[in-house]
């Protein structure tokens, strides 16, 4: 483990307001060590080197913090989670949320069980199912202070997928790449249909990247009509 790369990972943590210690770090790097392995059989991610992974998955999904947004104690669901981010990072950085990590892959949730189990969260709940499916459940609609979501979908299908599971007053915090401003545009009318309004847009630099990274957070302004989210099928070809 490279003692240079341990301390770029807590300077990085720091720059985003995170309290950091050494459980915490801790818990990245075994993170990671789990993240690896399991990558050698099912296709996780393509990056695994150390600093990479750093600066890439945990740096990038922790960014947020710097902004206040995620608070002790809130609801947090991280729809279409895949290998964990930015859910599991955000609970690392602030063990008191209470995280939900919904992927429609087995495969994957049985990773996500693995690495929490193995840095010592028992009480993140794990959904094996689809968002549009899950979004029309009442156990989980509406239920979350937020929903966030990282590189799943582009930003109208992404509202209407993630929108419904968070309260009114809520928010959707999106990760996106240096595309976010178009993205944006696209999404105008999705955002007007599901009664939410964009209040930050969030520009993330991060060590060794050229390329700008994008938070856009939503807030939910009313409840969302019954019909949505739509069907897959209907989601993904008729977008908002």
């Amino acid at each position: 483990m490279s003692r240079e790369n341990i301390e770029l990972l807590e300077n990085g943590l720091k720059n985003f307001n995170i309290d950091v210690n050494d459980t915490m770090l801790e818990k990245f790097e075994k993170y990671r060590e789990i993240l690896v392995e399991y990558n050698k059989n099912m296709n996780l991610t393509g990056i695994t080197e150390q600093r990479e992974v750093y600066i890439k998955h945990f740096l990038d999904s922790v960014a947020i913090f710097k902004d206040g947004y995620i608070m002790d104690g809130l609801s947090v669901i991280d729809v279409g989670t895949g290998a964990g981010f930015p859910g599991i990072p955000y609970k690392i950085c602030n063990p008191t949320i209470k995280l939900t990590l919904l992927d429609s892959l087995n495969k994957r949730i049985n990773f996500l069980k693995e690495v929490c189990t193995n840095i010592g969260f028992d009480d993140v709940e794990f959904v094996h199912g689809r968002a549009e499916d899950f979004g029309q459940n009442e156990d989980f609609r509406e239920k979350f202070d937020i929903a966030t979501a990282r590189a799943v979908a582009n930003l109208p299908v992404l509202l209407e997928l993630c929108i419904p599971f968070v309260k009114v007053g809520g928010f959707f915090i999106c990760l996106k790449g240096p595309n976010a401003e178009n993205e944006v545009e696209e999404a105008k009318n999705a955002m007007d249909v599901l009664d939410v309004k964009l209040v930050e847009n969030i520009e993330v630099s991060l060590p060794d990247e050229e390329l700008k990274h994008r938070i856009l957070v939503f807030k939910k302004i009313k409840e969302t009509l019954g019909k949505y989210p739509r069907k897959a099928g209907k989601l993904s070809k008729k977008p908002l």
